[in-house]
């Protein structure tokens, strides 16, 4: 099957097409035929093995793995079954996936519209939901409403019953909008952090402020959940959580970080999102699976408006 490999760290131009062995299935896994695949931040963290202290774990010289990609949509060997989820080595013409991180496809949506969706509305779910517990009425800003989570976040907000508040760039404005947001702050003409309103709930895709200022817009009892961090080639984003740590002890809101995982429930319950109506995928660009290295390029420079899809 053709695949994207690589077997050392770098940019984009590390990556490429090869013909390699289909996976074999493990216990409790099944093999998707891939008919989509997204790319995410961690894709091209993984690529570049940074920040590096991340390598303990992938790799200290040369990546273990040399495989990419984990949101899939695609239809499983032996059943024809559709479906979506996390697989491994999702750039590729076939994938594997444990049962318990594939869901089925919900009817109506498109594999590109699917594969889109695993990673970013997975986090954004479990951030609003299980961190913040959002509840009807309350107020949420989101930083960075326009990019993969963010757009996800601002529909799963609503459909809580939250107002919600959606902090972009001028070219992101009206589809901010469109997407439910209660208002909308461009950050080349106005500085949230100095305003006078106040938050439940802020969801940080960003970054881009310190702790301290973004505790500030917070109500005393609010909540702040990070899921994107300054970029940094050693340590960072690592050196948030522990800025966090120290910080948590001394201030009356929650501060609070994780890392997403994808499970069936939670798929299900982000389809049935979908097949309502009551949210979509944004997707910015659809590339083929040879013109990922571009995909990736992309999406690294962090304008990306939602989601950038590889069709298979």
């Amino acid at each position: 099957m053709r695949a994207v490999v690589y077997d050392t760290y770098g940019g984009p131009d590390v990556l490429r097409i090869e013909d390699v062995e289909t996976p074999v299935p493990r216990e409790n896994e099944v093999r998707i035929r891939v008919r989509a695949a997204s790319v995410n931040p961690l894709d091209w963290h993984f690529m570049r093995g940074e920040p590096r202290l991340m390598r303990i774990m992938t790799g200290i010289g040369k990546p273990k793995t040399g495989r990419l990609g984990v949101d899939v949509a695609g239809t499983v060997e032996g059943t024809g079954a559709e479906v979506f989820g996390a697989a491994r080595g999702a750039f590729a013409e076939f994938a594997c996936a444990r049962e318990s991180d594939i869901a089925a496809k919900p009817d109506g949506v498109s594999f590109e519209e699917a594969a889109a969706t695993p990673v970013a509305a997975s986090t954004a779910l479990q951030a609003l939901r299980d961190k913040a517990r959002l509840r009807a009425g309350q107020k949420v800003l989101i930083n960075g409403a326009a990019g993969g989570v963010g757009t996800f976040a601002v529909q799963i907000a609503k459909s809580f019953g939250a107002n919600v508040t959606g902090v972009c760039s001028t070219r992101n404005v009206e589809m901010v909008r469109s997407i439910g947001c209660d208002r909308v702050i461009d950050y080349t003409r106005e500085d949230f952090i100095a305003g006078s309103e106040r938050y439940d709930v802020v969801l940080d895709c960003i970054g881009n402020h310190s702790l301290r200022a973004f505790i500030r817009v917070l109500e005393r009892n609010g909540v702040y959940v990070q899921i994107g961090g300054p970029p940094g080639k050693w340590i960072e984003p690592m050196g948030r959580i522990v800025q966090m740590l120290l910080l948590s002890p001394f201030v009356k809101p929650k501060l609070s970080m994780f890392v997403a995982k994808v499970t069936r429930d939670d798929l299900a319950a982000i389809g049935s999102l979908l097949a309502s109506g009551k949210a979509r995928s944004v997707i910015d660009r659809t590339y083929t699976l040879s013109e990922l290295p571009q995909a990736i390029a992309y999406v690294e420079e962090g304008h990306a408006r939602g989601k950038v899809v590889i069709k298979v």
